[in-house]
């Protein structure tokens, strides 16, 4: 299997955050044969239940290359035009899984046994997989990390803020609102206020931003809520207080 052809066999199995199972179990049983073949060690390194980090080395590992199986939602499978392959996860990051596998094999060919390919689960929300690489070290001194530069090489990254912002009210009909407190209405005052605070600027990352990604709440029209919440994110530069 060709790197583009793996690329979209990855594609084609749905991994959205949670739901790697399917994907990690096929990159253990792809990488094993190119363990098997080459006097490697591969394993499966516990992150949440149902959810593993996927782990290959050959040797004693000095450089690990390393990205992410999760996508953002919604899946969507492969594609392929005379320029690109188009999917979810084609760029961010199956692409890269199946370039780091193509670049081990030719290290591989090459007679190369000091490095090894980490795949973790969970980057797109809470980093459930990188915490449990970090607890669990194999001894590897160098760490590249694949992520979507434009094929350029990322001297730094802003950092990821994750707020959920939760208010409670108290029920009433609509008809009589004087009677309840809206927890919608206490959470669009308080967004408001999210949205005014001044965010810090870089000169080689550029600016915070935020991100208001998810609200939810309330139970009909006709219903003064007393339930609401938000997620919200920021992606920081310097000190996020």
């Amino acid at each position: 299997m060709n790197l583009f052809e793996l690329t979209r066999a990855l594609v084609d199995i749905e991994s959205v955050t949670n739901g790697e199972k399917k994907v990690g179990d096929y990159l253990f049983a792809h990488l094993s044969a190119l363990v098997s073949d080459r006097n490697g060690r591969i394993e499966r390194i516990p992150a949440a239940p149902g959810r593993d980090n996927i782990f290959a080395f050959w040797g004693q590992p000095v450089v690990t290359l390393s990205t992410h199986m999760d996508t953002v939602p919604p899946f969507c499978g492969s594609r392929e035009d005379g320029e690109f392959i188009w999917g979810r996860g084609a760029c961010d990051a199956k692409g890269i899984i199946a370039a780091m596998i193509a670049a081990a094999e030719k290290l591989l060919a090459a007679g190369t046994r000091n490095f090894g390919l980490l795949f973790v689960v969970g980057e797109e929300r809470n980093s459930a997989g990188a915490k449990a690489a970090a607890a669990n070290p194999r001894g590897s001194r160098f760490l590249i990390n694949g992520e979507p530069t434009e094929n350029r090489l990322a001297l730094g990254s802003k950092g990821a803020l994750r707020y959920e912002i939760m208010a409670h009210g108290k029920l009433a009909h609509s008809a009589y609102p004087e009677l309840g407190h809206s927890a919608i209405h206490a959470l669009l005052d308080v967004l408001q206020d999210v949205r005014k605070i001044p965010l810090p600027e870089d000169p080689l990352l550029g600016r915070s931003t935020l991100n208001i990604g998810t609200i939810s709440g309330g139970r009909a029209p006709n219903v003064v809520a007393d339930d609401a919440a938000a997620e919200i994110m920021f992606r920081t530069i310097g000190d996020p207080s």
